[in-house]
């Protein structure tokens, strides 16, 4: 089939990305761990199982790239399925990168560049996730159970992205193949930059649920992740980008989402209306 091929493709953002591209009329292969049983374009990949890896690029001219989920060094899996992807003429990778850079972690800028060398080839670097906020996140878990946002961040902002603008970029990008990319990299963000604190006194002012803010250090953050289940490296990594945020390294807000698909981002605000009900927990 000549179409799209989304890894991750029942995540957040590749879930919303498969239905605003099947709502254009494009082909589209679903690819993920437990791939939906009526969906006949949907097949099993995971970045773990290299023998998953050949079959889903067969047939595709783009390809969606979410790469292993808490990975320090993507590259060892990634490498791979991009040198097979440009073998077989994949005319179109658009990776979802991201614009916080985890610390010690260089396997992740080694992909990045390896994506931007490529004709045609372009990296989204999305800010944090607006559904952070919400379960089963480990933030927005301790949302809905306690109340209170525990982070190293201070009041450094950042420029909260709802997933499902980032998918809409991507199927900018994705649904005029033909057309060279502007850059190489796009950085996306919401229309504002905001702390935790930010984003808490929003919560408690649209849902009614008071939300606290609990400042912590860097080592409990990332106790906390490992907690969650994280791997410990990755938790540390994660855990650790914190110090940059309260740094004011991450606040930064871009017009890309406009000037990829006509329409402004999600604001916070927005995004919390329309979730509301799922803060409603343990009190």
């Amino acid at each position: 089939m000549t179409g799209v091929l989304v890894t991750g493709g029942t995540g957040k953002t590749g879930g919303a990305l498969v239905e605003l591209l099947r709502g254009n009329g494009v082909p589209v292969r679903v690819a993920s761990r437990n791939p939906p049983a009526g969906d006949p374009d949907a097949v099993r990949f995971d970045w773990h199982d290299p023998a998953t890896h050949p079959a889903v690029l067969r047939g595709v001219d783009r390809v969606f790239l979410v790469p292993p989920p808490l990975s320090v060094d993507p590259m060892p899996l990634v490498g791979p399925f991009l040198a097979e992807a440009q073998r077989l003429g994949v005319r179109r990778v658009v990776l979802l990168g991201s614009a916080i850079v985890l610390p010690n972690a260089p396997g992740a800028l080694e992909l990045a560049a390896q994506v931007r060398a490529q004709p045609g080839w372009v990296v989204l670097c999305p800010s944090g996730f607006m559904q952070n906020f919400l379960s089963p996140h480990p933030v927005g878990e301790r949302i809905r159970r306690h109340g209170e946002i525990r982070t190293a961040a201070g009041d450094g902002r950042l420029g909260w992205i709802d997933a499902r603008d980032i998918a809409a970029a991507a199927s900018a990008l994705l649904t005029a193949p033909g057309i060279e990319p502007d850059q190489r990299d796009y950085l996306l963000t919401g229309p504002q930059a905001l702390s935790y604190p930010d984003a808490a006194a929003i919560i408690t002012a649209r849902t009614g649920r008071p939300v606290r803010v609990v400042p912590i250090g860097v080592d409990e953050q990332a106790a906390g992740y490992r907690a969650a289940g994280m791997p410990a490296e990755f938790a540390a990594a994660l855990a650790a980008v914190e110090d940059g945020i309260r740094a004011g390294r991450d606040d930064q807000v871009s017009t890309a989402v406009l000037d990829l698909t006509g329409r402004p981002p999600r604001g916070f605000a927005e995004f919390v209306q329309e979730h509301a009900t799922e803060w409603v927990g343990e009190r």
